[in-house]
């Protein structure tokens, strides 16, 4: 029996009692002060009629004191017992029938679809990627009332045991496409294992938070295992070494000698103060710049006008040769002559992650962590000035803050920015919701692990999309040409109909990477286009 079914039975006892009793004072007062006699039936309903406010019928008025007084007493306590009746009872059951409660097994018809057990911030990221796509999914969700908030908030959901053959079997493990297990090393293991027992053939993916526990995730049976923060690593730590930094990946190619790239701006350089119509980039180095990040706020295509400055990172298309111009240009012009270094803050996995990319590009760096352990030169506190002069910070290039804590992060960037107003402050955040707040409080370059492992998901599980997705808000995806065959790249002006730009046209086995307006795009031939996740369905929509 639940909290209202409680409270309503000891209402209806209470006032069923209340009334009994004053029918039975009632009937006394009747005859010991009215003089006239009246039967136990003909009192109680007069207490009902006084209880409901609907009259006395022919027994008023009284002329005695003491029977004004026992009905002055009786009406007081009807009005109290029924405004004590809408909170207590009437309120509860409106709002609990206007309750929103998540439902424990999706729809018969539900196939092809992704089950999601557990709901992590990744896990939004993941499900903006899939509702791009147009692929169905359902959250598994244990715990009832984060289960009902989901549900309220719009998400797919039921609220089952992922860990149980019953729970992925209501979430129609046997007809999915694929599952993805995102909670604790421990918990993943164990849902994999579960759904290898619920349907042998059904694709498993896996996050693994430890990467030295990846192994045990392949003995239960993942048929992928991601480590986000492995990869959150490597990318802050692209943005520090010399080599142009590619974004694709082997299982996705544009040509032989083609690729696409994301090139920070460092401070320093010749092109920050420049807007992109002044920098020359596109007469200087033949790149493509299909887009670019200002202070973590992707924008494609940019304008003209659009300023770069030392936050600006930059995504571009062209050959080898291309890009390294184009890197060249993105360089400090004072950064060789300047004897400088790394400072990494926080060593953790991501941490650790970026002292190996580093190492092997041959970048300097010193690492400091609140505690000694090997790998670690300074041991201090990212937010106390002093331990950071330590590490020499005063004197460094870059700065990359790998902490945990967003509030750390952000309170350490502070710190940095006051001890060296000139050197970059490249941050990891947490939550993408403090992305903001680090660029803020002076971050350079801000990278979000949810963002991050969430996209990174979202490829693993639409491989047969060909879609691939990057550090943030960007897609590269190829696709039919559709309604644009017939018409020259000129006359589609597809950069701005939809924001997106065509980076090549796959054509009987050969691939055209030098596209101009005259161009025209045939039957049967593929695209590879580039834009936002908006921009992305917005050509869908018009083109396909």
């Amino acid at each position: 029996m639940d909290t209202w079914q409680r409270r309503t039975l000891l209402y209806v006892v209470g006032l069923a009692g209340i009334m009994l009793g004053y029918a039975v004072a009632y009937d006394y007062g009747m005859s010991a002060f009215e003089n006239d006699p009246r039967e136990f039936l003909h009192s109680l309903q007069v207490v009902v009629e006084t209880f409901t406010t609907t009259g006395f019928g022919s027994d008023a008025p009284w002329e005695s004191t003491g029977m004004r007084l026992l009905v002055i007493v009786m009406d007081i306590t009807g009005v109290v017992l029924i405004f004590l009746a809408l909170p207590v009872l009437l309120f509860p059951l409106f709002e609990e029938a206007m309750e929103t409660e998540a439902p424990s097994h999706v729809e018969q018809s539900l196939s092809d679809h992704i089950v999601i057990c557990h709901f992590t911030p990744r896990g939004e990221t993941l499900v903006t990627e899939l509702e791009t796509w147009d692929v169905d999914y359902v959250i598994v969700e244990p715990d009832r009332d984060r289960a009902d908030d989901l549900y309220d908030e719009g998400y797919h959901v039921i609220n089952a045991d992922p860990q149980s053959v019953e729970g992925l079997k209501q979430a129609h493990l046997e007809s999915a496409r694929a599952l993805v297990a995102d909670a604790s090393d421990q918990v993943n293991t164990s849902i994999v294992l579960t759904a290898r027992e619920v349907d042998e053939a059904v694709r498993t993916v896996s996050v693994v938070e430890e990467p030295n526990r990846a192994k045990y995730h392949d003995l239960a049976g993942a048929d992928a295992v991601v480590s986000p923060r492995q990869l959150l690593g490597e990318s802050l730590a692209s943005k520090v070494t010399t080599g142009v930094s590619t974004t694709l990946g082997e299982d996705f190619e544009i040509g032989v000698d083609f690729d696409i790239a994301e090139l920070p701006i460092h401070r320093g350089s010749d092109l920050v103060g420049t807007t992109l119509a002044e920098s020359g980039i596109r007469e200087e180095t033949g790149v493509n710049v299909i887009g670019a990040w200002f202070r973590g706020q992707f924008v494609s295509p940019p304008g003209p006008d659009a300023e770069l400055d030392g936050s600006t990172v930059l995504l571009v298309s062209g050959t080898a040769a291309q890009l390294e111009r184009l890197k060249s240009k993105t360089l400090s012009s004072v950064r060789g002559f300047r004897r400088g270094q790394t400072v990494v803050v926080g060593y953790g996995e991501v941490g650790q992650t970026i002292a190996e990319e580093l190492a092997v590009a041959g970048v300097p760096y010193t690492v400091l962590d609140r505690t000694e352990k090997a790998g670690v030169d300074v041991v201090g506190d990212a937010t106390e000035p002093d331990d950071l002069r330590a590490a020499g910070v005063e004197d460094a290039r870059t700065v990359i803050l790998a902490l945990s804590s967003d509030t750390d992060t952000e309170f350490a960037t502070l710190v940095i920015r006051d001890l060296n107003p000139e050197v970059e402050v490249i941050a990891r955040a947490e939550e993408t919701e403090n992305v903001k707040k680090m660029y803020r409080a002076g971050a350079d370059y801000v990278l979000s692990l949810a963002t991050v492992s969430g996209r990174m998901l979202a490829s693993t599980i639409l491989e047969d999309e060909n879609v691939i997705s990057m550090d943030q808000q960007v897609e590269i995806v190829r696709t039919d040409a559709g309604h644009l065959a017939g018409d020259t790249l000129g006359e589609a002006d597809v950069r701005s109909r939809t924001g997106c730009t065509v980076l090549a046209v796959e054509r009987n086995g050969a691939v055209l990477t030098d596209l101009g307006p005259d161009v025209e795009v045939e039957y049967g031939d593929k695209l590879v286009i580039a834009g936002t996740d908006d921009g992305v369905n917005l050509f869908t929509d018009i083109y396909n």
